[in-house]
């Protein structure tokens, strides 16, 4: 199986604070993935440097076989200044032209946008007007609702429904690889559920390859094939999710058994 994704021994420090240490996975094409973990693990933080947004310190990050990320390395003959480096990497609109897409935590939505408006600036990158037009008939059909509200302001939909706009802002640009950060943070039960099947249907019918972070731990092993488990910056369990979900020390920590 082809791996879409390829983490390697990446650092991030925010000043003298670790945030992620030595982390290394992979995320295999077709498949949802998740990373699970208390608040402050760096779940958030590792997405951020899978899409530029976060330097790293060490380590390497490769996408469908192409380096977009990679640590700046200190040259000793420099005063211990950072050297440019040969290697390429890419600035966080190019790694987005390459396929990858983020629905960051809290949704971030321009609220004194319309719907209407926020899919528009998903498509940021689409220059086929026609294309754009029908993108967004597409996630219309998709999110009914956002279909109904199209022409209302974003602050006036329910979290859900911002969730479900979210999703469907970062689906404009078409990526091969979703990433999706806490997409059942502050959400009633009834309305997580239906967020993660759409998030199986993105998956098993788009063939758009799914990475999610989530705190509720069961509902994303139950959602994904292959679990991470973050503890501290550090990757501490991997494994398939069927095998997490019967893990012991899993159940203790994340699944309140």
């Amino acid at each position: 199986m082809k791996e879409l994704l390829t983490i390697d021994d990446i650092s991030v420090s925010y000043g003298n604070i670790q945030a992620l240490k030595h982390v290394s996975m992979h995320v295999n094409e077709g498949d949802i993935v998740c990373l699970i973990g208390a608040n402050g693990a760096g779940k958030s933080t590792l997405l951020k440097a899978i899409v530029g947004q976060e330097p790293l310190v060490s380590g390497t990050i490769t996408y469908d076989g192409e380096l977009i990320c990679h640590a700046k390395h200190l040259d000793p003959t420099a005063g211990g200044k950072r050297r440019k480096s040969h290697s390429p990497t890419f600035t966080t609109d190019l790694i987005a032209r390459k396929g990858i897409a983020l629905v960051p935590e809290g949704r971030r939505v321009f609220a004194d946008m319309t719907v209407e408006e926020n899919l528009d600036m998903g498509a940021f990158m689409v220059r086929d007007d026609a294309l754009i037009a029908k993108k967004k008939e597409e996630m219309y059909d998709f999110f009914p609702i956002l279909g109904a509200r199209r022409r209302q302001k974003t602050r006036s939909l329910s979290g859900g429904e911002q969730q479900m706009m979210a999703i469907a802002r970062a689906l404009m640009s078409s990526p091969k690889l979703l990433l999706l950060d806490e997409p059942g943070l502050g959400l009633a039960p009834l309305v997580i559920q239906d967020i993660f099947q759409k998030i199986a249907i993105i998956n098993q019918e788009d063939k758009v390859t799914v990475f999610l972070v989530e705190q509720n731990a069961r509902m994303a092993l139950k959602a994904s094939n292959e679990g991470y488990v973050m503890e501290n910056g550090r990757i501490v369990l991997a494994d398939s999710s069927a095998a997490l979900l019967d893990n012991e020390q899993v159940r203790a920590a994340y699944l309140g058994e």
